[in-house]
């Protein structure tokens, strides 16, 4: 079973920075790519940032400069460093990781969601 977990949200002025963090967890499993996405009230939800095994990775034209993801592999843990936050940035976070369980040869893919982190932009 796969496990995703969110941490890193919370208050900050704008202007201000946070790092979130989307770490996975379980047994026999290959992560191939893993995506922030967030969702502020009343909107839909949106792809903010996505990075893949390789370490390619793209960004939501409104947060490109502000926001940097990366990853650390030995970990499974895939960052969002997000700076000079302003109150549109409010959301919540969440997290989506897909790729496989391996078992000799055989991979069964997944797609994992966290159950987010709100982050609130305000003065």
């Amino acid at each position: 079973q796969v496990q995703v977990k969110e941490t890193g949200g919370g208050l900050v002025q704008p202007g201000g920075s946070l790092r979130l963090s989307c770490a996975t967890s379980g047994s026999m499993i290959s992560v191939h790519v893993t995506k922030w996405y967030r969702q502020a009230l009343g909107k839909q939800r949106e792809l903010v940032a996505a990075i893949a095994y390789d370490s390619g990775f793209n960004y939501l034209d409104s947060v490109k400069g502000r926001f940097t993801i990366s990853r650390d592999n030995g970990k499974d843990i895939v960052y969002l460093q997000m700076n000079n936050l302003t109150p549109e940035d409010t959301a919540v976070y969440s997290c989506n990781v897909e790729g496989a369980i391996v078992h000799g040869d055989i991979g069964t893919p997944f797609s994992s969601w966290g159950q987010g982190t709100q982050v609130t932009v305000t003065s």
